[in-house]
């Protein structure tokens, strides 16, 4: 079983930044991709930035430009560092995973409880 935990979410003011954390752990898997994704109220979950364990970054048009993914490979760990923000950014960011399990041969999907983000006067 692979739990993801993030962190960093909060309180800001329009314009400002913020940085998410997302950690990965558990034992034998290794991981494929990680991701965000996001959830305003009244709305689908959306998403919002991937990083490739071969170091591809993908991101929504929303978001370009402003956010930024990144991660430590070593620590299982990835980034979202978000700047800019706009009150539209508001919502619970997930953090995602495909996982390969080493000991059963097989891909899934795990998410994280995810992390709330309000972007506010």
């Amino acid at each position: 079983q692979v739990q993801l935990v993030e962190s960093g979410g909060g309180l800001v003011q329009p314009g400002g930044s913020l940085r998410l954390s997302c950690v990965a752990s558990g034992s034998n898997f290794r991981i494929n991709y990680m991701g965000w994704y996001r959830q305003a109220p009244g709305k689908q979950r959306e998403f919002v930035a991937r990083l490739t364990s071969g170091g591809s970054t993908f991101y929504a048009d929303s978001v370009k430009g402003r956010f930024t993914i990144s991660g430590d490979n070593i620590k299982n760990t990835v980034y979202l560092q978000m700047n800019s923000l706009k009150p539209d950014d508001t919502a619970v960011y997930y953090c995602t995973a495909q996982i390969f399990r080493t000991d059963r041969l097989d891909v899934r999907d795990d998410w994280g409880q995810g992390t709330q983000v309000t972007v506010s006067l």
